[in-house]
C-alpha cells in the first residue's frame, strides 16, 4: 500500500515536523507559529489526526501526549513527489524540469552549490 500524496497544508506541517523529529501536536504547533502566528492548536491537532488516518504520519500512543512522526523520510517523499511532477508536468524529462527550475530564478549561492555538485559528479 502506498502512502497518499500530501496536500499543500500537510506538506507545510511535514516541513515543520521533519527537523523536529517525533513530536507532539503541541511541539509542531509551536514550531509552525513562527510563520503562521494565527494558526490555532486545534487546527494542527486535527490535521495531524487526519494525516495519521491517511498513513502520512505514524502515532505512538504509549504516552499521555501522542507522539507523531512522518511515515516516510523527507528525501523519500520529496523524490516521490518530484518523480510525479516530472511525469505530469514535464513528460518525464528531468532536463526540462531542471531547466524550468533554473529559469524561475536561483540565488548566486544556490548556483554555486549546483555547479559544485556537477563538477563533483564529473570526477
Amino acid at each position: 500500500m502506498s502512502i497518499p500524496k500530501p496536500t499543500a497544508g500537510e506538506l507545510e506541517l511535514l516541513q515543520a515536523l521533519w527537523p523536529l523529529g517525533p513530536s507532539t501536536a503541541k511541539q509542531v504547533h509551536e514550531a509552525m507559529l513562527a510563520d503562521k502566528p494565527e494558526l490555532a492548536y486545534g487546527t494542527v491537532l486535527r490535521l495531524m489526526q487526519i494525516m495519521h488516518t491517511k498513513g502520512i504520519l505514524t502515532r505512538d500512543e504509549s504516552q499521555r501526549s501522542h507522539i507523531y512522526a512522518p511515515a516516510q523520510a523527507q528525501d523519500t517523499l520529496q523524490n516521490s513527489l518530484l518523480k510525479d511532477l516530472m511525469q505530469k508536468a514535464f513528460a518525464g524529462s528531468a532536463k526540462a524540469l531542471v531547466l524550468a527550475a533554473l529559469r524561475t530564478g536561483i540565488s548566486k549561492k544556490e548556483r554555486d552549490e549546483i555547479e559544485k555538485l556537477l563538477k563533483e559528479d564529473k570526477q
